[in-house]
């Protein structure tokens, strides 16, 4: 919204008129729009040729080419699209101002379409963006049927949103009571409480309609602040983003906006008294003959709604919270940092709604829906750490006073005091699961909420955790937040340590410490001396906070190697070998004949003698697809023979018993049967196991055969955490979900290593 926010106003509507009120900025503009692409000056004759009019300014000097832009300036008409309502009018001699009860008479005169009228002229007191204020505001205060509820008006390039509120039939300002919940048929009330209860447990407070019963008849009959928004061009956004960007807007801006200035209003009949102040004001200044400039600093300086209107715009503007005071009710507001990021199609980090909920681990889970979206926010797990970004600064010592202070209630100040404990014992080397040890609270209903409230309002953000001896792997991001000289500029601002290296310089040993094979931690590519590591300690913290540095993680996964594909291959045969001849043993020994000839006759005998390729080429298409459909038919043999082998050993007659057993083993010698199929036992290619957790039958020899020879307590370990090598958990969520001590996983690491396949990668 940064990028599209043009003006924030405030209309309303009395039984006689609707007025704009206030607005900020004084001076709203849209952004230039051309109807065709626009060549430059003389340099028209070359737009026949793509290339040429796409590289016009290559080798062009800039004094060659500043008369030619300045000629071609000349014809901006020709060029620029200006909307219908921007074309220059005249105005009614008799036009009522923003306060209802008064009335002024302005000269009637051209105005100007671009906007630039004289700074004293009272032009600029009555049009805004080409429209006069009285058109405008009777366009933005809709009928009374229409209010309470989501407003959002498209005129040409301009959007307008907000939500319009309204006074009830009698002319009181009160709440609107929620709509009573409709029981489930066929039952009454809940237990101990009767339908009368129910009915006055949704009506509101009546506070603020006796206070104002006591006082006249309000003049207010609707207010309405209108976020103005310039439209974005249909072929630079994606589709289907538009709608969940208003939405967005609507929902964390307008919405909670309007619902604070509607509360002060029924209560202290706030917004009617400072629409009162600003009527008063500008017409003082209109009859003085004041410069309109002058109003709009003065109204600053008078009223606390025009002050809270430009402090939420500029925040908007910079992408920052609005701490805003609404008549001494402290508010603050914000919209997601990746918001704008919607209408840019040509960015690659450019997501629609469901890409945006993939991206976020956890997504609505984790965060919250508020936080769910255009945030791309880490996962909130166990194994993350918080970094705090309020000890910069004034917000820092601002929330410490709060927190301190002699004006908190007891509750109150025992809550305060548990938050100062968090922050205090916040730190990127602890994870959320030990501080919550520490703390003694629970994970998932107070350290998590605390966190949310922390990222929210931008006083921490998630990281990964940094290890205590700074042994973390570090990359660089893709791209820089700021420029190089800006970045060491404030570098050599922060840190004056003779021993710290330039930030150039500093920013080259991490980029070669990530391609090293050995010693590619922070540690020992960078720091060197543990005398050195709480300096470096505060660098990274630096570095962490200006989105600086990516932690790298080690990601595990299996892979069943030719060699020990092959030992299970034997293995088996030899299983099959030996239940066959019990199998056979009872009058099937034609079976184990057509078994054997299959099995001299295959590719791994044949390899003996000769290469499998050989062994290939050699047949013919015909017996090429004979020995395929005699493999096929001598694997669903052995999965017989061995079925009939349990049978067998397990003395698989009684019926009671038998039928489970025989269901049982069936499954688990067909289960995954379609895997085992698509991938040949004889494959003497390497296979990675791509989610060990839920492996085949087939590869689950293949995780048994690697323990074969290992130390019992190794073999054990291995089969308890191996479901976390996929190659999508980090080491430090195995070592939470594990349970297990950082040197625990590197043992099993160094004696499965034949079988393992680790990589670094960001989380």
């Amino acid at each position: 919204m940064s990028e599209t926010l043009i003006a924030i106003l405030l209309v309303t509507s009395s039984a006689k008129e609707s007025s704009l009120v206030y607005r900020w900025p004084p001076h709203p503009v849209t952004r230039v729009r051309l109807t065709r692409p626009r060549p430059v000056g003389d340099l028209v004759t070359h737009t026949d040729n793509p290339w040429r009019a796409s590289n016009l300014t290559e080798g062009v000097s800039e004094d060659t080419l500043r008369p030619l832009l300045e000629r071609g300036n000349s014809h901006e008409d020709e060029y620029v699209w200006r909307r219908p309502a921007a074309t220059p009018r005249r105005r009614s001699n008799s036009h009522t101002r923003s306060h209802p009860t008064s009335r002024r008479q302005s000269p009637s005169k051209e105005y100007p379409a671009d906007g630039s009228a004289d700074s004293s002229s009272s032009e600029l007191y009555s049009h805004v963006l080409g429209y006069s204020a009285e058109f405008l505001a009777g366009m933005l205060c809709p009928h009374k049927s229409m209010c309470h509820q989501k407003f959002e008006l498209v005129v040409d390039d301009l959007a307008f949103t907000g939500h319009p509120v309204c006074v009830d039939a009698d002319g009181t300002w009160r709440f609107k009571p929620e709509k009573p919940k409709m029981a489930p048929r066929g039952r009454g009330s809940r237990k101990g409480q009767s339908p009368q209860v129910d009915e006055k447990a949704l009506t509101p407070e009546k506070n603020g309609e006796v206070k104002r019963s006591q006082q006249e008849q309000s003049w207010l009959e609707t207010f309405h602040m209108v976020f103005v928004l310039d439209l974005p061009d249909p072929s630079s956004s994606q589709s289907g983003n538009l709608s969940k960007y208003f939405d967005t807007i609507y929902e964390q801006i307008a919405f909670t906006m309007t619902a604070v200035l509607y509360q002060e209003q029924i209560l202290h009949n706030y917004v009617e008294t400072e629409c009162d102040l600003l009527g008063t004001l500008e017409n003082d200044h209109i009859d003085k003959g004041k410069p309109f400039a002058d109003f709009m600093s003065q109204a600053l300086k008078a009223s606390s709604i025009a002050s809270a209107m430009k402090t939420l715009y500029e925040a908007i503007k910079d992408n920052t919270i609005a701490r805003l005071s609404i008549n001494e009710f402290p508010l603050e507001l914000q919209l997601p940092p990746y918001l704008d990021e919607l209408l840019h199609n040509d960015d690659n980090t450019a997501l629609d709604a469901q890409e945006e909920d993939e991206f976020e681990v956890g997504g609505v889970q984790s965060w919250g829906p508020e936080m769910s979206f255009a945030w791309r926010l880490p996962s909130l797990a166990p194994w993350k750490a918080l970094l705090r970004l309020d000890n910069e600064g004034e917000q820092g010592y601002e929330l410490y006073l709060k927190l301190r202070g002699p004006q908190l209630a007891s509750q109150d100040r025992e809550l305060a005091e548990q938050l100062l404990k968090f922050l205090d014992l916040a730190s990127i080397t602890l994870c959320l699961a030990d501080m919550a040890s520490l703390l003694d609270w629970d994970l998932e209903s107070q350290v998590y909420p605390t966190v949310r409230w922390l990222v929210h309002h931008r006083r921490a953000k998630i990281v990964d955790v940094v290890h205590p001896g700074l042994k973390t792997v570090f990359s660089l991001p893709p791209t820089l937040p700021a420029t190089v000289a800006t970045l060491t500029a404030d570098f050599a601002k922060a840190f004056t340590h003779s021993s710290l290296p330039p930030f150039p310089k500093l920013l080259s040993l991490i980029t070669t410490a990530t391609y090293e094979q050995t010693t590619n931690h922070f540690y020992a590519s960078v720091v060197r001396s543990k005398e050195l590591i709480p300096i470096y300690q505060d660098v990274i913290i630096w570095m962490l906070k200006r989105d600086l540095l990516e932690t790298l993680h080690l990601r595990i996964r299996i892979v069943a190697t030719p060699e020990l594909k092959e030992h299970v291959c034997v293995q088996r045969r030899l299983a099959i070998a030996r239940k066959s001849r019990v199998f056979g043993a009872k009058g099937n020994e034609k079976d184990k004949e057509d078994q054997d000839k299959v099995k001299d006759n295959s590719p791994s005998t044949a390899a003996a003698d000769s290469s499998p390729v050989e062994y290939w080429v050699s047949m013919s298409p015909k017996s090429a697809r004979r020995q395929t459909r005699q493999l096929s038919q001598t694997r669903k043999r052995e999965r017989s023979y061995s079925v009939q082998s349990r049978k067998s050993e397990k003395g698989g007659h009684d019926e009671k018993d038998g039928d489970g057993e025989d269901e049982e083993d069936e499954e688990d010698t067909t289960s995954h049967g379609e895997d085992d199929l698509s991938v040949d036992w004889d494959d003497p290619r390497a296979s990675i196991i791509r989610d060990p957790g839920r492996a085949t039958p087939m590869e689950r020899q293949w995780l048994n055969a690697m323990s074969e020879g290992k130390n019992e307590y190794l073999r054990r370990r291995f089969e308890r955490i191996n479901q976390y090598f996929n190659g999508k958990c980090t080491d430090d969520e195995i070592l939470y979900k594990a349970d297990i001590s950082r040197k625990q996983l590197r043992e099993v690491l160094h004696h499965y290593k034949e079988y393992l396949q680790t990589s670094l990668h960001p989380s």
